[in-house]
């Protein structure tokens, strides 16, 4: 590495030194984008910083940022940092008492909201957490009780405190240490209640100089960032950007993706598998139905595509009549797939959950590469990646520069280096069981290493990880239907790597039997019975009621009653009573398939 620093501020003033009028960020604006430089944010960054401080932010106190992915969003981050305070990230659609709980959590002494609804719903529950000193806006007009504020008041009290301390600022910067709080990410736990990961300056610092070590990115590239910066994959990226000085145009409207990366022409974008798979669909299904002769040039240019992607990644290039055909492939087909990207993509990054190989090995025919990678909240995102010289479809790369990954006796993948989390926060028995005491880091993932390749086959924890990236607790939907419903005797939340969460429900014979009699439906087989329409209009509310009260990604999307309940004499619950869910979900395979059959259309 040539170069190391002690903090994320420190990065920060020595990019902006170092190149200030370069273009730093981009984002939308009513008439197109408006670009800042590096000087420009270097400028907000100290106004932000010196204005929490005047508010009383303290050394490593956390202020909460709970917003969508905007260029605020980091302005604020970064502001909170360089003051010497810490980040708690919270999604914007985090339930209300989740929110509060993490506010309660963290201690945390300011709060930067996205807009007045944001900020109401927080204020109204305000005695619920006595440490919050102010709330910030970063987008409309404050209530003028002074609890509110804008970031342009929150600015203009910076840049009084900043002239009435001068030197200050870059003291702030400098004393920040290596091993002190930068983040505070709450992750799902077990139990559904979030849990805070801590992760330290020398975290991000050290993220940031491994991701540069892999050559991918040079100040010339530009990135497209849409991810939630409330998940370690997207806040990662801001890390990488501040070491290497690319640009980024900021617009987490997910709905806008397509129309951005025709608009800004990105050079890279990280995403989750579930946008490539909604981009496979579309692509592949619109051939599909357009039939005929399209559908067969498609279908002829995906497979010369492959042939091409396998002469590729054996270190060779394409040749004779195999070259003509690709070049007749990428004008007919190919080229209109770039296009949709802006025409400059070098490769896509794929992160927070698996990706389909067969998603990869696609793409990769069409000329796009996605490299995926992998890494937890509590390794600050990017453990392992895929680069073009180290490139396996299947697996999720090397590690990178300066982590070591290790394989325990059971198959659990271990991992240590810099950027593993300090702990989890306030939870010393979690993360005893998370951490040994010669610093491992127990993911809870199993796989193998293949060549230097990093390959994950299962997953050791509970819990559910969307394709969306999304962690999700299966016991705590289970528990709450269990307790909703005097029906349920068992239910399943399933969901690993699919892009929604179902259900397998199976209902307490007794109690079922003897509401079928009070209904008319008595004597009837308990197969039949439970198949009946009114059985399920009985069941319908009681899902509702599980989904009233948890995040849209967490709730129940299809769900279905099973023809037996689960006992342990079938095989489907250990002697303790708990569920076999791996035995369970294989029992019942070709019904949780059916729930996602269509998601993903196939060439």
């Amino acid at each position: 590495m040539p170069e190391t620093f002690r903090s994320v501020p420190q990065m920060l003033l020595r990019r902006v030194g170092k190149t200030p009028d370069r273009e730093a960020y981009l984002r939308p604006v009513p008439d197109g984008w408006e670009a800042l430089s590096w000087r420009e944010v270097g400028d907000r960054v100290r106004a932000i910083a010196c204005g929490l401080r005047a508010l009383g932010l303290e050394d490593e106190e956390r202020a909460s940022i709970l917003a969508s992915t905007r260029l605020e969003w980091i302005l604020a981050d970064l502001g909170i940092l360089s003051a010497g305070g810490a980040t708690t990230t919270i999604y914007p659609s985090t339930t209300t008492p989740d929110s509060l709980f993490i506010l309660q959590d963290s201690d945390t002494r300011f709060l930067f909201a996205e807009n007045p609804e944001q900020a109401e719903r927080i204020a109204r529950e305000r005695s619920k957490v006595p440490g919050l000193k102010a709330i910030v806006l970063l987008e409309g007009e404050a209530a003028g009780d002074g609890f509110v504020l804008t970031t342009e008041d929150l600015m203009e009290k910076g840049r009084a405190w900043d002239a009435a301390h001068p030197g200050r600022f870059e003291a702030l910067v400098e004393a920040v240490r290596p091993d002190a709080l930068a983040t505070l990410m709450y992750t799902s736990g077990t139990t559904g209640r979030p849990k805070g990961v801590e992760l330290t300056h020398d975290c991000w610092v050290y993220e940031a100089e491994g991701i540069d070590a892999l050559g991918l990115l040079t100040e010339d590239d530009r990135q497209f960032l849409w991810l939630p910066l409330a998940h370690s994959f997207g806040k990662v990226l801001e890390a990488a950007q501040l070491r290497i000085g690319f640009s980024t145009a900021v617009d987490g409207r997910v709905e806008k993706i397509v129309e951005n990366l025709g608009q800004v022409r990105p050079t890279f974008v990280a995403a989750v598998p579930r946008i490539f798979e909604k981009i496979y669909n579309k692509i592949v299904g619109g051939a599909k139905e357009a039939g005929g002769a399209k559908w067969a040039i498609f279908s002829w240019a995906v497979g010369v595509g492959r042939e091409v992607s396998k002469l590729r990644l054996a270190g060779k290039e394409p040749a004779g009549l195999l070259a003509l055909k690709h070049k007749i492939a990428h004008k007919l087909v190919f080229s209109k797939l770039q296009a949709i990207f802006g025409g400059r993509l070098r490769f896509f990054i794929s992160g927070s959950a698996p990706l389909a190989r067969a998603l990869g090995e696609f793409f990769h025919a069409a000329g796009v590469l996605i490299a995926e990678g992998y890494g937890l909240t509590e390794t600050s995102a990017a453990s392992c990646v895929n680069t073009f010289e180290h490139l396996r479809f299947g697996t999720v790369g090397h590690p990178l520069p300066g982590t070591q990954v290790r394989i325990a006796e059971d198959g659990e993948i271990l991992i240590k280096g810099r950027g593993v989390m300090r702990g989890y926060h306030n939870l010393p028995e979690q993360t005893a069981e998370a951490l040994d005491a010669d610093g491992w880091l127990h993911t809870g993932d199993i796989g193998h290493v293949e060549d230097g390749f990093v390959k994950i086959t299962d997953r050791k924890k509970d819990l559910i990880k969307t394709s969306a990236g999304k962690y999700v607790a299966p016991q705590m939907l289970e528990r709450k239907l269990a307790v909703a419903c005097p029906y349920v005797s068992h239910s399943l939340a399933h969901g690993d790597n699919r892009n929604f969460v179902s259900m397998l429900v199976a209902l307490d014979p007794e109690a079922i039997t003897k509401w079928a009699a009070a209904k008319g439906l008595g004597g009837r087989p308990y197969a039949e019975v439970v198949a009946s329409k009114e059985v399920r209009d009985l069941i319908a509310p009681y899902i509702d009621e599980v989904n009233a009260d948890v995040a849209s990604w967490e709730q129940v999307k299809k769900w279905t009653i099973l023809p037996a309940d689960l006992t342990l004499e079938t095989g489907d619950l250990t002697p303790s009573m708990k569920l076999k869910r791996k035995d369970v979900e294989r029992k019942y395979r070709q019904t949780l398939d059916g729930f996602y059959e269509g998601t993903v259309v196939d060439v």
